[in-house]
């Protein structure tokens, strides 16, 4: 049985779960902060790959190169945009990942990757520029059980950014570019390096906050990663 790998850029997205699971850290994982646990007859791999793109992607490459998944969970908290209907405390599933910041700015305004011709990726025939694919299956599989537990949760495309949106225009100028619900700093990361690899890839989040202009007092941080967390439980316990 293939097992199940859990990312997230910090400890603090992810330590509940270790917790829970009884997850030990590796001693042999170098300059990476890895967990090796079990779900019943499952085994889990919890990796804290650090903040960011460039760390997200390393630390997945990392894993995949020795070992291929079931799945690979990326997780954590993420600002909602406000005409998402999203509020903090809440969860939301991606249905695709769009690396918000890469393009061209030009005299008439932002242009995406295919304004240059140069994708991220060539898989099947296919050019990926800046919009990744998520596992259709996978995502459903948690709207139906979060159904089930009672719980909200919303689907929609994810932003990844490198700068994040900390003013309300900023925020609603991308949720009128892209149609996203929300933003983090490693989705589109972690769903390029899976298609890659040919790995099924969900991302699911709770919101920690409301994409607006900067107010570390309307946060909720330990909220929004709790709420994930203990989802992810109930969801790898029913794969």
């Amino acid at each position: 049985m293939k097992p199940v790998f859990v990312t997230a850029s910090t400890i603090q997205e992810l330590s509940m779960l270790v917790r829970v699971i009884g997850a030990r850290q590796r001693a042999d994982a170098g300059l990476r902060e890895v967990y090796d646990g079990r779900i019943g007859k499952r085994d889990i791999i919890i990796a804290v790959t650090g903040m960011g793109k460039v760390n997200a992607a390393s630390a997945i490459t990392a894993l995949l190169e020795h070992v291929s998944p079931q799945i690979l969970i990326n997780t954590g908290c993420c600002g909602a945009y406000r005409g998402s209907s999203l509020t903090p405390g809440d969860l939301a599933v991606a249905t695709a990942e769009i690396f918000a910041d890469e393009g061209v700015l030009t005299s008439t305004g932002w242009r995406p990757l295919d304004f240059i011709g140069i994708p991220f990726v060539v898989r099947n025939g296919k050019s990926f520029f800046n919009e990744f694919p998520l596992s259709v299956q996978a995502a459903e599989k948690a709207v139906h059980l979060a159904a089930a537990l009672g719980l909200s949760i919303k689907r929609g495309k994810f932003l990844t950014v490198s700068t994040c949106s900390g003013t309300t225009g900023r925020g609603d100028e991308l949720y009128r570019r892209f149609g996203g619900i929300c933003e983090n700093m490693e989705g589109a990361a972690a769903a390029q390096i899976a298609l890659r690899y040919g790995v099924d890839c969900l991302e699911i989040r709770g919101i920690s906050n409301m994409v607006e202009d900067r107010d570390l007092s309307r946060w909720d941080i330990p909220r929004a990663v709790e709420a994930a967390q203990r989802f992810l439980l109930k969801y790898i316990e029913e794969l």
